[in-house]
């Protein structure tokens, strides 16, 4: 079998990305603020950032490291350190399709379901779900945990409680939950509402 060969984007975006890729960690911020004030776009600093998490991903042999979408899509990206625990192995790469994971009602209401898209395993140290209200539908308590999260609403919308505010939310939006911050959401409009949660777990 060939080796596989290192991803190389087109000239426009290639030099940006080898700059992401180059430069310390313990540098980056201040480097990459240098170019947004020399003018580069936001948005191809963002861009080029998830193309060097997309190329440096560990890829088995004889992957070549490029996703293709055939439709109009956007991509989600969840970049954290990987916290390993003694005498287990870290998880290997991970494909799969949201249809194929079977929803599960959550405390047993039915217009609420989740899917957990990664398995049940100490070898991840996050989980990642999606969670999906029928219209009217919402948690059955208000929730606080010790862990952080992030969600990303994928479809539809309703009011997201975080503390003691309250807050709209819609199709596209992004929330940070900070550890043991009271949350709390409910679905509204005419259509199911949908989001992506992620969180720490197994750490």
């Amino acid at each position: 079998m060939p080796m596989p060969q290192r991803v190389q984007y087109s000239d426009a975006i290639e030099p940006l990305v080898q700059f992401i890729e180059d430069t310390s960690p313990d540098e980056i911020l201040d480097r990459a603020l240098e170019k947004l004030r020399a003018g580069v776009p936001t948005q191809t600093m963002l861009t080029a950032s998830a193309l060097a998490v997309t190329r440096s991903t560990d890829m088995p042999a004889g992957h070549h490291g490029v996703v293709r979408a055939t439709v109009s899509s956007r991509l989600a990206v969840i970049e954290k350190p990987y916290l390993s625990l003694a005498n287990v192995a870290a998880p290997g790469i991970l494909f799969g399709e949201e249809s194929g994971v079977p929803p599960h009602p959550l405390e047993g209401d039915q217009a609420l379901e989740v899917r957990s898209l990664l398995p049940s395993d100490p070898a991840f140290d996050f989980a990642v779900n999606i969670m999906t209200y029928q219209p009217g539908a919402s948690l059955p308590m208000v929730e606080s945990h010790v862990m952080e999260h992030g969600l990303l609403m994928l479809e539809g919308g309703g009011i997201y409680r975080l503390g003691n505010n309250w807050y709209p939310v819609s199709e596209g939006d992004f929330i940070w939950m900070a550890p043991f911050c009271p949350q709390w959401f409910g679905a509204l409009g005419k259509k199911p509402a949908k989001y992506l949660i992620y969180k720490d777990w197994n750490r």
